[in-house]
Formats: structure tokens, sequence, C-alpha cells
């Protein structure tokens, strides 16, 4: 066989792989970053929350500063989705819509939705390397899991009910 077609059948089979592998991972909860598990610090470093004082309530979190820069942007009682997105981008749209039909599903959840454009300096702080990126909040504000790519419905469903079980 030429060297060719070896070529590019090792092409091919590379690229199998990785839609594989892409189709396998896509949109599935993992655990979050430690240096964003206490949410991002004004001047960009990461700063500890400790956990006793994120859990009182009226105490001020690290997302509270990040929020209050956000219009008509608040933490939920129970949870919040953060889902950074942009323009262009047609998985955003989707997880927009399972964000808010989860949202609009359990009591107590808001979904946010940052445009990473807009906020490359929140998106280099927390690491987003795509969108959409959805992040889950608790109820104190910290990061507990984060999914990379258009997660389904039901994966949403089953991760947010670990996240507000009482």
């Amino acid at each position: 066989m030429p060297t060719g077609l070896w070529i590019a059948l090792a092409a091919v089979v590379i690229a199998l792989a990785f839609g594989a592998y892409r189709a396998a991972t896509d949109g599935r909860f993992r655990g979050t970053h430690a240096l964003s598990a206490s949410g991002p610090d004004v001047e960009g470093a990461a700063r500890p929350v400790a956990d006793d004082a994120a859990s009182v309530p009226g105490t001020p979190t690290a997302w509270d500063e990040v929020l209050a820069s956000l219009p008509e942007a608040g933490l939920g009682e129970r949870a919040t989705f953060v889902q950074f997105s942009s323009a262009f981008c047609a998985p955003c749209r989707a997880t927009r819509r399972t964000l808010g039909e989860v949202a609009e599903l359990v009591p107590g959840v808001t979904h946010l939705e940052i445009d990473a454009e807009l906020h490359l300096d929140l998106v280099r702080r927390l690491d987003v390397l795509r969108t959409p990126t959805t992040l889950i909040l608790d109820a104190a504000g910290r990061e507990v899991t984060r999914a990379s790519g258009a997660p389904r419905k039901e994966t949403v469903l089953a991760t947010l009910d670990s996240v507000v079980a009482d």
C-alpha cells in the first residue's frame, strides 16, 4: 500500500477517535477547578472563601461581587446555572433553552447567561475554554460542578438533584 494511503487511513482513524471522545464527554458534568471553587476575586486572582463564612446567610461571596456587575443577575435560593456563551454558538442556544426549562421546573434555581466575548477577564479567571460552558453554583455561591458543551436535560436534572438535595 502506498505511503499516502497509510497517512490518509491514519488521519481518518485519529479523527474518528477524537469524535468518539468528544461525543462521550461533551455536556457531562464533572468536578470543578480548585482555583475557581471559591469564585473569582475582583482583582483577578482566586480568593479562598471559608466554608463556614460562605454558608452563613447574608455573608457576601466572590460571586456576589461578580453578579453585582451584571444586569438583572443574582444567585438562586437553591442553585444557580451560570452559562458562558457566545453570539455565534449554536449549542449555546440549545443549552440556554435546556437550562431555562430546568430553572422554571425546579423552584429556587436561577439561570444566568454570560456573554463570554464581553466578559473575557471572567472567562480567563474561571478557566472557561469553550462555549457553552455551564457552571452550577450552590446556594452559597460556590462552584459545585461544570460542563463543557451542551448538556442534556436529563443530565442537568440528575446533577442538580445531587446539588440541591436537602
